[in-house]
C-alpha cells in the first residue's frame, strides 16, 4: 500500500474534489472532541466507528484527525485496501510513515513485518516507538476500513491497544457494518471487552440532506430538487454522487436551485464504479446482469442469463452480498439501494441492456420461480413435476406447461411486460375452454396486454369471457376487476360500471371485493363524482383492512387525496398523495391497481404551482415506464408532462409531448384521460399561438366531451368551449358554455367553479366582466380567495387571488401585488397576464409607467412562444407610443427562429444522429424528436438533413 493512496483517500462529502462542510454528525463529533479532551489530559482509549458502505465513516475520521491536529496532537492515519490484504502490517505502517512527521525509526519495521519468525520483535519494537513518542505528547492513531486489514495488522492493533492503554494514545478505527471476516470479528469483540467506545453512524436526517444540497448547489433547493436528493435516503456517498449530476442540471433563480428540465438521467457514480472494480470478474458480471434485469431477481434466473448453474454462482453471490451492493430479499437478490442499481445499469451500453432484457424474455418458462408477493400459480411447478413423474398424457403436459408459462409471466411482469404478456397468452392457448383455471388466466392476461399497448385485445378477451357465461362469482369478479383497471384511463364511466358490477357479486373473497371497491372509488373520483367516491372509499377501507391488502390501501389513499383536494385542503391532499406514492413504490408497479400513484401527485403539484416538482416526477415517470416497456403508462405520463409544460410556459415542448402521446396512443384511442390532458393542452397551445384551425378542431372534440358520462370530462369540455368562444370574441357565449358547471350541485361542483386550473381565475373574472356577468365574476373571486386562505403556504394561490380581486375591483395596488407574488412562482404565463393587466390599468393615466410592465410581459410571452399574446402586448405598447423589435424565443442569437428544445434537436441531428439516437441522448421519445425536427424544418425553410447540416455549419462559423 502506498502512502499516496492513503493521503488522497476520497471521502463522501466531496464533489469534483471540493469538500463541503460536514453535516448531520454533530453528536458524533462532539463525542470525539470529548475523547480528545481526555487525551489532552493523558487518557488514551479506543473509539470504534461502524456503519454501512457510503455512510461517511472516512469523512468522520478525517474531520476528527483535523480536529486533533488543530489541538497540536500528533496524528498518524492509515487505511486498509482490499487489493493490499496480503501486505503484512501495510495499513498500520503506512499510517505511521505518512504525514509531515513519521514515527521515528518506523522505516526499519517493514523488514521485520515481512521476515518470518520476527513477529514478537516487531510488536516489541513498534510498541517501544509508540510509547516513546507518546511521552512527548498525545497521539491519535487512525485506522480506516478495518474489515480489509491483514491478520498481522489486526493482531498488532489488538496487542498494542491493550498494552499501551495507560499511555496518551487514542485509537480511532472504522469498520464496515454487517458481515466481516472472522478475524476482524474477533478483534472487534476483544476491543469491546477492553472498553472501546462505539459510534454507529446512521443515515443523515432531512435537515442535513437539505443543508448539504445547499452547500453543493450554492442555493436553497426547491421541492423538485429535494425530491431527487431524498432518493439517496440519507446515505452521504450516494447523496454527493447525485448532487454531482445535479450541478449540471440546476439553475439558480432568486436564490433557489431549480431543475427546469427535470432530473438528469441516471449515470455512473465513481464510488459505485470503484466498488465494482474491487469485485472479481464473476461477481462484477453478476451484479451488472442483475442491474439490467431490474427488480429483485432469483439466483436461478441469473444463472440462466449467465449460462451457469446456480451452484457455480455461490462465490459471486456471496462476494456481491459482502460488498453490500446486493442484499437478500426473501428468495431473491435485490440491490441494496435503487440508486446503485441505476448507476450500475447506466454503465452498460443501451444495446447490451436491451439484449439482456431480450434474453430474459427468451428464457425457458420452466426455469422461473414464482415471485413472492405477486399473483401467479406457485403450485404449477409441483403439478408439472408430478405429471412428468407419473407419465401423464398430452393434456396433462399442456396444463403443466401452461402453469410454467404463467409462473414465467409473473416473473417477467415487473421488468419485461411485453414478453410476460406473450407467456400469458401462450398459457391461455394451452388452457382448455372448460379448464377451471381458464378465467384466472384471462384475468392475469388482461392487465399485461393493456400495459403493453394492446388494450383492444385485452378488452375483447374479457368481454368474450363475460359474454360466454358460466363463470362463478369469484372468476367473474376477477375479470371485471381487470376490465375496470383497463378502462380507467380510457372510459371513466366504464371503469365505474365494471367495478360496481364486480363488487356486487355474492360470496367473492374479501381481498377481491376490496380491490373492486378501491377501483370503484378511483373511477368515481376520476370521473368527478367526488361525494360518491368518498362514500365508496369509506367502505373500501374497511374491506381492504380486513384483507390486509396494501395495494388497495395505496389506491384508496390516492382517492383520499383527491377528496381533500376537492375540499380545497391542499396540505392534506399533498400528505395523502405522498403517502400513496410511498406505498405504491414499496409494493412495486406490477401490483398497482391503477397507473402509478405518483402520477396523481405530479398533477396535484402542478395545479398548485409546484411546476418544477411536478415536472421532475413526470420526467422520471416517462423515463422509467419507457425503459420497462409499459406503453400505456408512458402515454399517460407524456400526457401529464404536456399539461405541466403548458403551465410552465413551455408551449412548444407541451405541444410536442401531446403530439408524441397522441402518436403512441393505444388501439382503443386516447380516451378520457387524454380529454383532460392532451386535448386540453393542444387547444390551449393553439389559442396562445393564434392557431385558429387547430383550436377549432379541438373545439369539436370539446363538444363531444360535453355529452360524456363523466362530470369531469363534461367540465373540461365546457371550459374548452368557453375558451374558444372568447377567442372568437363572444364573451356572452363563453359564459353560457359554463352555465352547467357553475350551477351544478355543490357536492360535485368542481372546486374552482368553472376552472380547470387556479391560474385561470383572473381569466374567468375578465371574461365574466366583459359579458356583464358581475355575479359570476364575484363568485370566481370568492372561491380564489377562499382557496388561498385555506392554503396560506402556497404563494401561487395568493397571487391568483390578488390578481382576480384586482380585476374585479379595478384596483391597481392589488394587481401590482399579484405581479410581485407571481415573481416567486414558476408560472410565467400567469405572471405575464398579471403584468399585462397592471400595465393596462396604468396606461389609462400614466402611460410611461405602464411600459415596463408591458415590456416584461412581452418578454415572458416571447420566451413561452405565445405568439397571439405577443401580438396583443405589442399593440398595447404601440398604443403607448413604443415600438419593440420583433423577437422569438431561441437558445442563442444564432437561431432566432427556433425554441431552445428545437435547437438541441437540430444540433444533434446535424452531427449525424438518428431520431432514435437523439431521443436517447435527450431522454425524449422519438415522436417528440420528430415533432421538433418537423417544426424546425418548416421555420428554417429546409427539406433535408443535408441542408440542415450545412446551415448549422454556416451559422456556427458566423457566416
Amino acid at each position: 500500500m502506498s502512502v499516496n493512496r492513503v493521503t488522497t483517500r476520497t471521502v463522501p462529502e466531496e464533489v469534483d474534489g471540493v469538500r463541503t462542510a460536514i453535516r448531520g454528525r454533530r453528536v458524533e463529533l462532539a463525542f470525539i472532541e470529548g475523547r480528545l479532551d481526555a487525551l489532552d489530559r493523558g487518557e488514551g482509549g479506543i473509539i470504534r466507528v461502524e456503519g454501512p458502505v457510503g455512510i461517511g465513516r472516512s469523512r468522520l475520521l478525517a474531520e476528527s484527525a483535523a480536529a486533533a491536529r488543530r489541538r497540536g496532537t500528533r496524528v498518524f492515519e492509515g487505511a486498509a485496501d482490499p487489493d493490499q490484504q496480503f501486505v503484512p502490517l501495510g495499513p498500520l505502517l503506512d499510517g505511521l510513515l505518512s504525514g509531515e512527521e513519521p514515527l521515528s525509526g518506523a522505516v526499519g519495521l517493514r523488514d521485520l513485518a515481512t521476515t518470518p519468525g520476527q513477529r514478537f520483535w516487531l510488536l516489541q519494537e513498534l510498541g517501544d516507538r509508540l510509547r516513546e513518542t507518546a511521552r512527548n505528547g498525545p497521539l491519535l492513531v487512525v485506522l480506516d476500513d478495518l474489515q480489509w486489514c491483514d491478520d498481522l495488522t489486526l493482531l498488532t492493533f489488538n496487542t498494542l491497544a491493550a498494552g499501551l492503554s495507560s499511555h496518551a494514545i487514542l485509537w480511532l478505527v472504522a469498520v464496515r457494518g454487517g458481515s466481516v471476516p472472522s478475524g476482524v470479528r474477533t478483534t472487534l469483540d476483544r476491543i469491546r471487552q477492553a472498553g472501546a467506545h462505539e459510534l454507529a453512524l446512521a443515515a443523515l436526517d432531512d435537515r442535513a440532506t437539505t443543508r448539504i444540497t445547499e452547500d453543493v448547489l450554492g442555493a436553497a433547493p426547491d421541492p423538485a430538487v429535494l425530491r431527487v436528493v431524498r432518493r439517496a435516503e440519507g446515505v452521504p456517498q450516494l447523496l454527493m454522487a447525485l448532487l454531482g449530476s445535479l450541478r449540471e442540471a440546476v439553475t439558480i433563480e432568486n436564490g433557489t436551485a431549480r431543475l427546469p428540465a427535470g432530473p438528469p438521467a441516471p449515470r455512473e457514480f465513481p464510488s459505485v464504479v470503484r466498488r465494482l472494480d474491487q469485485l472479481s470478474g464473476e461477481a462484477r458480471e453478476l451484479v451488472r446482469t442483475a442491474a439490467a434485469v431490474g427488480g429483485p431477481v432469483t439466483v436461478a434466473l441469473l444463472a440462466e442469463l449467465l449460462g451457469r448453474s446456480s451452484a457455480a454462482l455461490i462465490t459471486a453471490v456471496r462476494e456481491s452480498l459482502d460488498a453490500e451492493l446486493l442484499t437478500e430479499s426473501g428468495d431473491r437478490l435485490a440491490f441494496r439501494h435503487d440508486l446503485i442499481r441505476e448507476a450500475v445499469e447506466a454503465g452498460l451500453p443501451l444495446s447490451l441492456r436491451q439484449a439482456l432484457r431480450g434474453q430474459v424474455a427468451e428464457l425457458s418458462a420452466g426455469s422461473a420461480a414464482s415471485p413472492a408477493g405477486r399473483p401467479g400459480p406457485s403450485a404449477g411447478r409441483v403439478r408439472a413435476d408430478v405429471a412428468e413423474a407419473e407419465g401423464a398424457g398430452p393434456g396433462d403436459e399442456d396444463a403443466a406447461e401452461a402453469d410454467r408459462l404463467r409462473t414465467a409471466a409473473a416473473e417477467l411482469a415487473a421488468t419485461a411486460p411485453g414478453p410476460a404478456a406473450e407467456r400469458s397468452l401462450k398459457a391461455l392457448e394451452l388452457t382448455t375452454a372448460d379448464a377451471p383455471e381458464r378465467p384466472r388466466v384471462i384475468a392475469e392476461t388482461i392487465p399485461l396486454l393493456w400495459q403493453t399497448g394492446r388494450a383492444a385485445q385485452a378488452r375483447e378477451l374479457g368481454a368474450s369471457a363475460l359474454a360466454n357465461g358460466g363463470l362463478g362469482p369469484e372468476d367473474e369478479a376477477r375479470i371485471r376487476l381487470a376490465l375496470a383497471r383497463l378502462a380507467a384511463p380510457f372510459d371513466f364511466s366504464e371503469a365505474v360500471r365494471q367495478a360496481r358490477a364486480g363488487a356486487a357479486l355474492p360470496g367473492i373473497p374479501v381481498d377481491v371485493r376490496g380491490r373492486l371497491l378501491a377501483m370503484l372509488a378511483v373511477g368515481l373520483s376520476m370521473s368527478g363524482a367526488h361525494s360518491a367516491a368518498e362514500r365508496v372509499a369509506a367502505e373500501a377501507w374497511e374491506t381492504a383492512a380486513a384483507a390486509g391488502d396494501r395495494s388497495a390501501e395505496a389506491t384508496l389513499t390516492t382517492v383520499r387525496s383527491a377528496v381533500s383536494f376537492h375540499r380545497m385542503d391542499l396540505a392534506e391532499a399533498f400528505r395523502q398523495a405522498e403517502r400513496s406514492t410511498a406505498l405504491a413504490d414499496a409494493l412495486g408497479v406490477s401490483t398497482s391497481l391503477w397507473v402509478p400513484e405518483a402520477l396523481w401527485h405530479a398533477l396535484l403539484s402542478n395545479t398548485t404551482g409546484r411546476s418544477a416538482e411536478a415536472l421532475a416526477a413526470a420526467e422520471e415517470g416517462v423515463r422509467i415506464t419507457r425503459e420497462q416497456g409499459r406503453t400505456a403508462a408512458t402515454g399517460m405520463w407524456l400526457m401529464t408532462r404536456s399539461r405541466i409544460l403548458l403551465e410552465a410556459g413551455r408551449l412548444t415542448d407541451a405541444r410536442a409531448d401531446a403530439e408524441a402521446a397522441s402518436a403512441t396512443a393505444d388501439d382503443l384511442g386516447p380516451g378520457n384521460f387524454a380529454d383532460v390532458t392532451l386535448r386540453y393542452v393542444m387547444m390551449r397551445v393553439a389559442l396562445h399561438t393564434g392557431d385558429q384551425q387547430t383550436a377549432r378542431a379541438y373545439a369539436a372534440q370539446a363538444r363531444r366531451m360535453r355529452s360524456d358520462g363523466a362530470p369531469v370530462v363534461r367540465h373540461f369540455g365546457s371550459w374548452m368551449l368557453a375558451l374558444m368562444a372568447d377567442f372568437e370574441g363572444r364573451p356572452d357565449r363563453a359564459m353560457a358554455e359554463l352555465d352547467e358547471v357553475m350551477t351544478s350541485p355543490a357536492a360535485d361542483r368542481p372546486a374552482y367553479a368553472g376552472l380547470v386550473d387556479p391560474a385561470d381565475a383572473p381569466f374567468l373574472v375578465r371574461l365574466a366582466l366583459r359579458a356583464g356577468a358581475h355575479e359570476r365574476a364575484a363568485q370566481a373571486v370568492a372561491l380564489a380567495e377562499r382557496l388561498a386562505a385555506l392554503n396560506p403556504g402556497l404563494t401561487f394561490l395568493a397571487a391568483t387571488a390578488a390578481h382576480a380581486r384586482g380585476l374585479l375591483d379595478n384596483d391597481l395596488a392589488l394587481l401590482v401585488r399579484a405581479v410581485r407574488l407571481y415573481e416567486d412562482c414558476p408560472r410565467p404565463l400567469a405572471r405575464a397576464s398579471a403584468l399585462e393587466d397592471a400595465g393596462r390599468k396604468l396606461a389609462a393615466t400614466r402611460t410611461s409607467e405602464a411600459v415596463p410592465y408591458f415590456d416584461t410581459a412581452l418578454a415572458l410571452y416571447v420566451r413561452a412562444g405565445a405568439e397571439r399574446d405577443v401580438a396583443r402586448v405589442r399593440r398595447r405598447l404601440r398604443a403607448a407610443g413604443v415600438r419593440r423589435r420583433p423577437a422569438t424565443p431561441g437558445l442563442s442569437g444564432a437561431w432566432p427562429e427556433l425554441t431552445a428544445a428545437e435547437v438541441r434537436v437540430v444540433r444533434l441531428v446535424a452531427r449525424g444522429l438518428t431520431n432514435r439516437q437523439v431521443a436517447e441522448h435527450l431522454s425524449l421519445s422519438p415522436h417528440t424528436v420528430g415533432s421538433h425536427l418537423r417544426r424546425a424544418f418548416t421555420k428554417l425553410d429546409i427539406t433535408s438533413r443535408v441542408e440542415l447540416t450545412r446551415l448549422v455549419s454556416h451559422r456556427d462559423s458566423g457566416e
